[in-house]
């Protein structure tokens, strides 16, 4: 048998690489395609909303009796100390009513009085039993039963519980204090209400700041009339509007991180407490919605904040260290499952994965991925499964 010639051979070998020229000049180009990494890392989950800061504790002083209120001197954000005077009245003479009015109005004050103390009475019991408890779940966390995390949150409690104390003792003092003024006031329309220089001086009940005077001109008021508010702006809180969908979430104790205050860095912050009602308000599309406030306190110094400034709060209602998860934007739906495509030897493979939490921007995967593996962000109709695929900007 003889053997092909050589230039036969040749012609063949010729033949075979145009047909394979034509033929992968004819495939189709590979889809340019974004890139993410499934890994390993801490992940954490939000309920995001704006609130605005207010003072723990305000003070609205009110006209103890009815008469001539005489110009206020002071301006919003004067400081003022306790038991300062900070308007007077000239008071007018009682007919046998207001008389009785005044003396139940003593009488609801001095009950009031008794209902601060025994909060005080409560706040300070909270407190040694937030320290009890502290001190054992240190011992337990120092011999390896409890995890560390136990530790800062009982630690938090009981910095709370001291804030609730402080919050309690000043409004017995403003309770005591409002006993007094309506017994001043009493007595000076009793000695004589339209004598030359009798008055009726309304004090400040605690040492802070004044927040906002109603009307500093002098005019005739009312008993009861609001004359000015009173607060403190080392006691501030944070007031968080949540949907009543999202604020079942919350509970005391969690971590809140306050952004967009005009800080460069974030403030930390814990929930207080979930108020329990809620309330409609219309939204700038004009859709109602029901909202809750949530109470934050401070952990942080609030620096120059001051009442009513505006905050972004981020109440952490999940979070957890070493979790394995995928970029958000790499899932799809396929059917009733979640699904991505790895990218393997520049093809791309569908991957049915099952996830857990999720956030915005990440997705805990609990199956169907590894770490390491490359996986399409922003998988457009045109990808199938097994297609030629190539990372956009990769060798450029």
């Amino acid at each position: 048998m003889k053997s092909m010639p050589w230039k036969k051979i040749l012609y063949l070998i010729a033949a075979l690489i145009a047909a394979g020229a034509v033929v992968f000049a004819l495939l189709p180009e590979p889809t340019a395609v974004d890139a993410g990494k499934v890994s390993i890392g801490p992940m954490e989950i939000t309920v995001d909303d704006q609130g605005e800061t207010r003072s723990h504790d305000r003070f609205v002083l009110a006209a103890p009796v009815s008469g001539r209120l005489m110009r206020i001197e002071l301006h919003d954000g004067d400081a003022v100390a306790e038991n300062q005077v900070v308007a007077e009245i000239a008071p007018l003479p009682l007919s046998a009513r207001e008389r009785e009015e005044q003396d139940a109005r003593i009488a609801a004050a001095e009950a009031l009085q008794r209902e601060a103390v025994e909060h005080v009475r409560h706040a300070e019991d909270d407190l040694a039993l937030a320290r009890r408890e502290g001190a054992r779940i240190e011992a337990l966390v120092k011999n390896g039963n409890l995890p560390a995390q136990q530790a800062d949150q009982a630690r938090n409690l009981e910095v709370t519980s001291v804030n609730e104390v402080k919050a309690a003792r000043f409004r017995a003092v403003s309770a005591a204090a409002q006993v007094k003024v309506a017994r001043s006031g009493l007595q000076a329309t009793r000695s004589g209400g339209n004598a030359a220089g009798t008055m009726v001086k309304v004090h400040a009940p605690v040492a802070g700041r004044v927040l906002r005077i109603t009307d500093p001109s002098e005019r005739v008021v009312a008993a009861g009339t609001a004359l000015l508010t009173l607060g403190n702006l080392d006691q501030l809180e944070v007031v968080i509007e949540l949907l009543s969908s999202e604020a079942v979430k919350i509970k005391p104790g969690m971590p809140v991180r306050l952004e967009g205050w005009g800080g460069t860095a974030p403030l930390r912050a814990q929930v207080r407490r979930v108020e329990p009602f809620a309330f409609t308000k219309v939204s700038a599309l004009g859709v109602e919605e029901k909202r809750t406030n949530v109470i934050a306190g401070f952990i942080d110094p609030p620096g120059t904040l001051g009442d009513g400034f505006r905050v972004t709060g981020r109440i952490v209602v999940w979070q957890k260290d070493n979790v394995l998860k995928v970029p958000a934007s790499a899932l799809f739906r396929c059917g009733e499952a979640w699904c991505t495509f790895t990218i393997e030897n520049d093809r791309a493979v569908r991957r049915t994965v099952d996830i857990g939490q999720r956030n915005a921007l990440e997705a805990q995967v609990l199956q169907g991925l590894s770490a390491g593996q490359t996986v399409i962000r922003h998988p457009g109709n045109q990808i199938e499964n097994h297609a030629r695929v190539r990372i956009r900007g990769a060798g450029t």
